[in-house]
């Protein structure tokens, strides 16, 4: 089960890839999941798309071939759908070439809506005590001027 974050990462990386699986009129068929599971071994994430003339929708397409292939659905937008299944044979060849192998998500302990919330509260506390305080000096101002102007006109 792919996380949202994971999943997301997927999505950014399908926005750059073609469209490799054209699903007909006939649907899901032997031979579409066969070439499927072929560019899933080869790639992990396949995006694919639905034409007019099949009888089913793209989210239904998704779901009969995560099914069959044991993969899993990224996303389906429009007639477009991407599908992901991590790949061994993949991930032998990268760690052979050297590249970056499998990373793992990092967990941040702090909530980052939380710390941003309390930062905007921490601001909006500090400018009313600033407020507050130009208006105390203000009304101290006002009092002095006016026993000064009372101590004028009084002698």
């Amino acid at each position: 089960m792919l996380t949202s974050k994971e999943r997301a990462e997927l999505r950014a990386k399908a926005n750059g890839i073609e469209t490799t699986l054209m699903v007909g009129k006939e649907g899901v068929t032997e031979s579409l999941l066969a070439e499927a599971d072929n560019q899933l071994t080869a790639r992990e994430l396949v995006k694919g798309k639905v034409l007019e003339a099949a009888m089913m929708t793209p989210r239904e397409v998704s779901d009969q071939i995560c099914e069959a292939l044991g993969a899993e659905g990224v996303s389906v937008i429009g007639t477009k759908f991407v599908i992901y299944r991590f790949s061994q044979k993949l991930q032998e060849e990268r760690n052979q070439t050297g590249r970056a192998k499998r990373k793992a998500i990092p967990v941040s302990k702090s909530d980052p809506v939380r710390k941003g919330l309390r930062a905007r509260r921490q601001a909006a506390k500090k400018q009313r005590e600033q407020r507050n305080e130009y208006f105390r000096q203000m009304a101290i101002d006002k009092a002095i001027e006016k026993q000064r102007e009372k101590q004028l006109h009084g002698e």
